[in-house]
């Protein structure tokens, strides 16, 4: 199991370790003042962690990995398909009005905009509705395809794709979710099947999950 939080013993036992050592478990429990079988549980969740390591005849020594690396590692073990959810769709000839309509119901703050059987073409926000919005036209006569962000300017993702590589995604184009898509057709004339997206509330409910535990 993967930890995150630490008690302020195991802190404490990890910069001796950094400090001095390697320290056998003997040297630790006088150093902390505690019996040595009452310093392995948390010699053995230090271990697991993969902050320390220990050698036989040898001692405990600091392995170089801080909290930060170990969640790194233990997000990157994780895809996309691991935490995706059910993709938010319209087809090309919705209405920018029933758009807006089926953005509330489902609470999103951006729906995917496809052709018959699930091909993206494009994605239109909450931005691109409330301007349409703010003119005087008329929203149920305009197409949603007018307002959509088309497929040459869109953020992709796919179900074997790191989750780390995701959320990168999601950070350096400032947006709320990505499209997880299959390739389909020829290289030349290549579209996407949406089979999924992945939000910013994805990604925290999986670092939530593991800090409790919940995700091995």
């Amino acid at each position: 199991m993967f930890y995150i939080l630490l008690t302020p013993r195991q802190e404490r036992i990890i910069e001796m370790v950094k400090a001095g050592g390697p320290l056998t478990g003997e040297q630790l429990a006088e150093r902390v003042g505690v019996s040595r079988a009452a310093l392995r549980p948390d010699l053995a969740i230090l271990i697991m962690s993969g902050v320390l390591d220990a050698r036989p005849k040898v001692g405990y020594y600091y392995t170089g990995k801080g909290a930060f690396n170990m969640l790194t590692e233990e997000i990157s073990r994780y895809r996309v398909r691991d935490i995706q959810s059910v993709p938010v769709v319209v087809s090309t000839t919705t209405s920018a009005y029933d758009t807006i309509v089926a953005m509330f119901l489902e609470d999103v703050g951006s729906i995917f905009v496809v052709e018959p059987g699930g091909i993206l073409r494009g994605v239109v926000s909450r931005k691109d509705l409330l301007k349409a919005a703010m003119g005087s036209r008329d929203l149920q006569k305009i197409p949603v395809k007018v307002l959509m962000t088309g497929m040459s300017k869109m953020i992709m993702t796919d179900p074997e794709e790191s989750v780390l590589a995701a959320a990168k995604k999601l950070m350096d184009g400032e947006i709320d979710s990505l499209p997880v898509v299959r390739p389909l057709g020829a290289e030349t004339d290549k579209a996407f099947e949406v089979v999924g997206r992945v939000t910013k509330t994805n990604i925290t409910r999986l670092l939530v999950e593991m800090g409790q535990g919940k995700r091995r």
